[in-house]
């Protein structure tokens, strides 16, 4: 078994982490909105799924591209880590959309990220929140994949500084301030993000959650997202051999059959070591049947057209549009293309 896996599931005992917060404990102005994540790091190796201290160097190359993560001494951060990024990432997008400005610096509650993140909110939460901000401060990134659609070579932590203001006596921090990278900074300006759903922070297995990163962004609302196992296995950034990170899926495919508790998309592995994801809404059968389904040609065309936007709530909002003016679609990417280019390119303030 390696660090990526967790105890065994069994048919009566759900593989998700309880739900720790009411909603009505949700004190946060983010979750008024939505969860999101930045897309550079959903689509690359950037956190360890290491539960233990990761002192590798990371490099992953695709194509052209390359990310290449080195650990401080306290380890790589890892991707529980990320949920301090995707908190932040989720208050400065929030109030972009209400046309406020957006400071590289935040300030908030320690007890608001714990809450909003399904973390605990015991002694021990304040002194694992501390250690993720180690790792995301000592973490050294060295990449040349663009954010902001700026292309050059960055050599960055994932986050620059992380000041405590206040603590109380019994070591419990209550306001920090986090400065962000401009890497992460430069994406959330071009609003280089997806929604996440909310159970992401319920998944307990660190491969679960990578592999939702993925299926998130690479899946969407399209019809199905083949990858062979061995370029998941890659993409991924697991450290187990081929054939474990096989039995760790499976058995996470298992689990999913039993509990149905992955967020979002189905995954199965097909004869040819091929793994498939496809979302599990009824949704794509019934825009299929309305004429209102996007090829992913179009889709990746809309995302130039309407870069900075987040294209699965543009389809959503078009959608709306088609039904609202009655519209009969005969060609849906012709004219949801169309409307992309009516939306062009998001800047600040819209």
């Amino acid at each position: 078994m390696t660090n990526e896996s967790v105890g065994k599931v069994t048919k009566e005992r759900s593989p998700l982490l309880p739900l720790r917060h009411e909603p009505d404990f949700f004190v946060c102005d983010v979750l008024d909105a939505a969860f999101k994540g930045d897309r550079a790091s959903m689509e690359h190796p950037m956190f360890s799924l290491s539960k233990k201290p990761d002192m590798n160097t990371r490099r992953y190359q695709n194509g052209d591209q390359f990310i290449e993560v080195r650990p401080s001494s306290k380890g790589l951060a890892t991707v529980f880590d990320r949920d301090v990024l995707i908190y932040c990432i989720s208050q400065c997008i929030s109030r972009l959309n209400q046309g406020l400005e957006v400071p590289a610096t935040l300030r908030f509650k320690a007890y608001d990220l714990l809450v909003a993140t399904n973390r605990q909110t015991s002694g021990r939460g304040y002194e694992l929140l501390k250690e993720a901000f180690d790792r995301l401060q000592g973490t050294q990134v060295e990449t040349n994949i663009a954010t902001g659609g700026r292309e050059q070579m960055d050599i960055f932590s994932l986050v620059d500084r992380v000041r405590i203001i206040r603590e109380t006596r019994d070591g419990r921090m209550l306001d920090v301030e986090v400065t962000l990278s401009d890497w992460v900074y430069q994406a959330i300006q071009e609003k280089e993000v997806l929604t996440l759903d909310r159970s992401y922070f319920q998944l307990a297995r660190p491969l679960e959650r990578r592999l939702y990163e993925l299926a998130r962004k690479h899946c969407g609302d399209q019809i199905e997202f083949r990858i062979s196992m061995a370029k998941l296995h890659n993409k991924s950034g697991s450290q187990s051999t081929l054939k474990e990170f096989r039995r760790l899926i499976r058995s996470i495919i298992e689990d999913d059959c039993n509990h149905d508790h992955f967020p979002g998309y189905r995954l199965h592995i097909t004869d040819e070591d091929i793994a498939v994801f496809k979302p599990k809404t009824d949704n794509i059968e019934l825009f299929a049947s309305q004429g209102l389904l996007i090829s992913g040609d179009a889709r990746e065309r809309c995302k130039a057209l309407a870069r900075g936007w987040d294209i699965d709530q543009l389809e959503i909002e078009w959608r709306t549009w088609v039904a609202a003016k009655k519209i009969k679609v005969t060609n849906p990417d012709k004219l949801f293309t169309s409307f992309c280019k009516q939306r062009g390119p998001w800047k600040p303030g819209r």
